[in-house]
């Protein structure tokens, strides 16, 4: 039998352990490095803001945010369904200076795909995410298929628990992306690793990971969607402008909204 299953609606990998721990192994791919570098330089975190890690993962995004702020940030909240990334946050706290008690840097588990409802309006200040909102999910029973409905919503909500002005700064993959190129990238970073065998298993696990993906994609559960509609659907949950530039081995766009620098009052 092969890595999945013929796919189903009720197939999903995301909680699973499994698909977690090796998607926490991507950060030592030159491709993610060179998405997360751009990601830290565009998030600009600031002393006494709180911000949001939506599909947080292992949480290397939670620590670029604590460490470009030099612990200075009031609140980091990573959020994802897979439990076992909370195991991720423990070990990372300890490896941060100054170290940071839960209250300060602590992991949700939940999926974004139903909403942010436990968090008010304008309570954070930035709302960072890496290759995560495009798996917004829904399924609709009485039309039978799969619907954008969480993917819109998801920017609806991440817009309305941002600030006037805050910032969402994240990442979605092209059209149709090309797993092939972003392995064929990675394989340069074997050549840097003293265990290039355990590297090139993790890279061959992200590949078929990423055959589930497309697969599902193609379906319209996942969302890899042409950047003029993305751009489209975040001026239609509300932010005020967006830039974005290539990345990823130029299989990923990264994009930084903002919200309007004032907010809007609800007609009386």
């Amino acid at each position: 039998m092969g890595l999945f299953r013929r796919s189903t609606p009720s197939v999903n990998h995301w909680p699973d352990s499994k698909c977690a721990k090796v998607f926490w192994s991507q950060q030592e791919l030159p491709p993610y490095r060179e998405l997360l570098a751009a990601t830290v330089d565009w998030m600009e975190p600031k002393a006494g803001e709180r911000w949001l890690d939506l599909g947080c993962g292992g949480g290397q995004l939670s620590k670029a945010i604590w460490n470009a702020s030099g612990g200075t940030v009031a609140e980091v909240v990573g959020l994802d369904v897979a439990e076992v990334n909370e195991r991720a946050y423990r070990k990372l706290r300890a490896t941060l200076h100054p170290t940071p008690d839960e209250s300060r840097l602590h992991f949700v588990a939940a999926d974004f795909s139903h909403g942010l409802a436990r968090w008010p309006a304008g309570h954070f200040d930035g709302v960072v995410s890496g290759l995560a909102i495009q798996y917004a999910e829904s399924y609709s029973e009485s039309l039978g298929h799969w619907t954008r409905d969480a993917y819109d919503r998801a920017l609806t909500d991440v817009a309305r628990v941002l600030k006037p002005g805050g910032r969402f700064v994240f990442s979605v993959n092209i059209p149709n992306p090309a797993w092939g190129v972003v392995a064929l990238h990675a394989v340069h970073g074997a050549f840097r690793t003293w265990r290039p065998d355990r590297y090139g298993l993790k890279a061959l696990r992200l590949y078929l990971y990423g055959g589930w993906l497309k697969r599902e994609a193609r379906r319209g559960r996942f969302h890899y969607l042409p950047l003029p509609t993305v751009l489209e659907r975040l001026e239609a949950a509300g932010f005020a402008s967006a830039e974005h530039i290539l990345s990823f081995a130029r299989q990923a766009y990264l994009i930084r909204a903002r919200t309007p620098a004032v907010a809007v009052q609800a007609a009386a």
